[in-house]
């Protein structure tokens, strides 16, 4: 994830000293805390999200894609007795 900034050791470590710097030792805990139960939150929101979104196209498909009853066992009888044209 961080090669996604671009960002290297030293990068890191110089905002990691900014941080403790500004919010101190005692409260570096808390923010981390309160970071990942953010994070979780999100994604426990965007998961029931695309579960509700699969729902409602499921129910919402077109008649066109659904699958159809099967054919009576009378008509497939009358497919095969129906002979083929002559051969060009």
């Amino acid at each position: 994830m961080l090669a996604m900034f671009n960002l290297g050791g030293g990068e890191i470590l110089l905002v990691l000293a900014i941080a403790l710097i500004l919010f101190g030792g005692k409260k570096l805990p808390e923010l981390a805390k309160g970071l990942g139960q953010g994070i979780r939150e999100f994604k426990k929101a965007t998961g029931n999200a695309s579960e509700e979104m699969r729902q409602v196209m499921e129910e919402t498909r077109p008649a066109a894609s659904r699958r159809l009853p099967p054919a009576p066992a009378d008509a497939e009888r009358a497919v095969s007795q129906v002979s083929p044209g002559p051969n060009v």
